[in-house]
């Protein structure tokens, strides 16, 4: 990766000290430019990160406060600063999609692949007013975009454990039109952990430690079926209306077969998506707009999960749980430059989410799991952006009303409605020494899983939860030198009736609960350049999380999924222009601060080194080879919390921890016109 872009937490760090050395005036007075809220970026995704089609795995290598949530080889998920799910908004294009599967085998980020993906930014915070629900941070996916002329971006790749990959852009047009079609197909075997294990073997493993039952095992026939198949297809049209005005339309279709899920009793059937977007977007309309925008976005996920493959359907017969997920919604939204150092947006925004599903055995139907819940939101949003010598403030306001109903008559329906304020400022004080913080509250409402989810006949969700409001607090500098710049950060988080999973055994329906908690936690991130070939990125971050109290019948409070101290180093070698060898660690603490009522329990500490190398050939071939895990180390990163329903021998027993990946080779060869 070519080193402004690989050092993608340092060009976040640096973003708002750029645009205060593009506005120095003569004396020496530092003016900033354009706030931005301060994210971590990653760029070039689609030609970078080429090791899986996996988002989740790209954004928790590169960004400190992103922990892996691993299910599966494929469509894992994330943790961002001690909360996941809901908790955080995942964008793609401007739109929304969501996952199918109770269970989060189909997270937002896994319709979404790292090959059909150009930039991806993280604000970590509630500072979003234009996306309702941003608790913990936003996630925006930016795809490819289409490109005059005629380019081409073709690449292979093969890794262990059975991985292989095609995929292939090609893009063209004109000042007027401009389309782009894109294809790629993934597939592979069951990893195998650093001690050799085998998925199947790793369930094995579980039963005979008496972590999981033995029909939840493979059945013979199946041990050696491959991890997953994945195929998507993205296409897009662009076309200038105007000089100042542009039609933007765009499809993204994925398709995943026999994806295996192996510490949790079921695995997808298959797992299909589509996504569509239709955006207007209008610059300098006179003087009352700077910039108008109008999108429309529709998303359908299709889950069929089931234990067909497991031991367990030869003694009780296959049971499914089928379910989709559909949302549609549109923006309206104008930005107005007031003056020169003023500029103000407003917006609209309105969604419709619709999710449903049902059990069925040996296709007999046993009942539903969510019945047709409907959630309709509208809301009202403003920006005012205000930028002075060597300062601005960027101030938002998001007003919300959303109605939530079941299929289930039964079940009440529920009406929420909240104001989201945040205040984000940012102060050079000098070129190499700048300030940032901000103060936020934004809310989201409960899902429909967690209102209304039934399994075996009882209501698992409550239906009468409240909205969690996060209030937050965040306080970072930026120090920016010749060859140094380093960016630091402080949190901290009041969760008021925070949404969490009751797991005791002897309470059997309506699991969810609201309980008041505070997160806290730092994040670091820099890099170091020794010469001019070759330079250093490092980054960490730590969390702490507490409940107020214990919940029912508990008498703990530590808060569950709030990751240990987890930090990474790399020493980059640009030995030739646009080539670079890079040598990485990656390591976390031992996680020993866990809720162990609610099914988390303790982890040991684990160090991971891992080599790669982007070798450009010519201007048109390139080639990437790796290793990760080069000394084949057996260690998890992900706990076990039983808001995912996960492998145990009951319900008073210890969990199953699902082993990262042993050892890994891979190879990618490419070709761009």
């Amino acid at each position: 990766m070519k080193k402004t872009l690989l050092v993608s937490l340092a060009a976040a760090a640096l973003l708002a000290n750029d645009a205060a050395e593009n506005n120095a005036t003569d004396n020496g007075v530092t003016t900033l430019g354009s706030i931005v809220v301060e994210s971590s970026s990653l760029s070039d995704v689609n030609t970078e990160e080429i090791k899986s089609a996996d988002t989740a795995e790209a954004l928790a290598k590169q960004v400190p406060s992103i922990t892996l949530v691993r299910r599966s080889g494929i469509a894992n998920d994330i943790i961002l600063r001690g909360q996941k799910r809901d908790n955080i908004n995942v964008i793609v294009d401007g739109g929304k999609i969501y996952g199918a599967c109770p269970n989060r085998m189909d997270p937002p980020t896994s319709h979404v692949i790292t090959n059909n993906i150009s930039s991806i930014s993280v604000v970590e915070g509630p500072y979003d007013v234009e996306h309702a629900g941003t608790l913990s941070g936003l996630v925006t996916v930016d795809t490819v975009q289409p490109e005059k002329g005629i380019h081409g971006n073709f690449n292979a790749g093969i890794g262990s454990f059975g991985y292989s990959k095609v995929a292939g852009t090609l893009t063209g047009g004109n000042d007027t039109v401009r389309a782009l079609i894109g294809v790629s197909g993934e597939w592979s075997g069951q990893y195998e952990d650093g001690s050799g294990n085998t998925f199947a073997d790793q369930i094995d493993n579980a039963v005979a430690a008496g972590t999981a039952k033995a029909p939840n095992a493979y059945l013979p026939s199946e041990r050696d079926r491959s991890a997953y198949a994945k195929r998507s297809v993205m296409a897009k049209l662009f076309v200038n209306l105007a000089e100042n005005q542009e039609l933007r339309l765009g499809y993204t279709g994925n398709r995943s077969d026999g994806v295996l899920y192996p510490n949790s009793g079921m695995d997808a059937r298959y797992d299909n998506s589509d996504l569509y977007n239709v955006q207007y977007v209008a610059t300098e309309l006179a003087g009352w707009s700077k910039e108008l925008s109008a999108t429309y976005y529709y998303s359908y996920v299709d889950h069929p999960m089931w234990t067909e493959w497991r031991k367990s359907s030869m003694m009780m017969g296959t049971m499914t749980n089928h379910l989709t997920s559909t949302i549609q919604g549109a923006t309206l939204k104008n930005t107005t430059a007031v003056s020169d150092t003023m500029d103000i947006t407003f917006g609209l925004d309105g969604s419709l989410r619709n999710w449903d599903g049902a059990y069925d055995m040996n296709g007999t139907y046993m009942g539903p799991s969510i019945n047709d819940a409907d959630t309709r939101n509208i809301a009202f949003f403003a920006e005012l952006e205000k930028r002075y010598n060597n300062a601005a403030y960027k101030l938002g306001l998001r007003y919300d009303d959303t109605a939530i109903t079941s299929g289930n008559p039964a079940l009440q329906d529920n009406d929420y409605t909240s104001v989201g304020l945040n205040l984000f400022a940012d102060y050079g004080v000098k070129e190499t020494l700048g300030f940032f913080g901000g103060i936020g509250m934004a809310s989201r409402v409960p899902d429909a899983r967690e209102l209304y989810f039934q399994k075996s006949g009882m209501i698992i969700g409550t239906p009468d939860l409240d909205q969690t409001t996060n209030y937050e607090a965040d306080l970072g500098m930026k120090n920016t030198y010749s060859n140094f710049n380093l960016k630091t950060r402080l949190f901290y988080s009041r969760l008021k009736n925070y949404i969490y999973f009751n797991a005791t055994p002897t309470i059997t329906q309506n699991n969810f609960e609201n309980v008041d908690a505070t997160i806290w936690g730092a994040e670091m991130a820099g890099t170091w350049y020794a010469s001019d070939s070759v330079y250093v990125d490092f980054g960490a971050a730590y969390q702490y999380g507490k409940k107020d109290s214990a919940l029912r019948d508990q008498n703990g409070t530590n808060l569950a999924d709030i990751p240990p101290l987890k930090g990474h180093l790399a020493l980059n070698w640009n030995y030739r222009d646009d080539s670079l060898a890079t040598i990485e660690g990656v390591a976390a603490h031992q996680w020993d601060r866990y809720d162990a009522e609610n099914g988390e329990q303790a982890i040991g500490a684990w160090a991971v080194m891992n080599l790669k190398v982007d070798h450009r050939i010519n201007r048109n071939f390139g080639l990437i080879l790796g290793v990760d895990n080069v000394f084949d180390a057996t260690y998890a990163v992900s706990n076990t919390y039983k808001d995912l329903t996960l492998l145990s021998l009951d319900p008073y027993g210890d969990v199953m921890l699902l082993n990262e990946p042993g050892r890994y080779y891979y190879a990618n060869v490419s070709y761009k016109f």
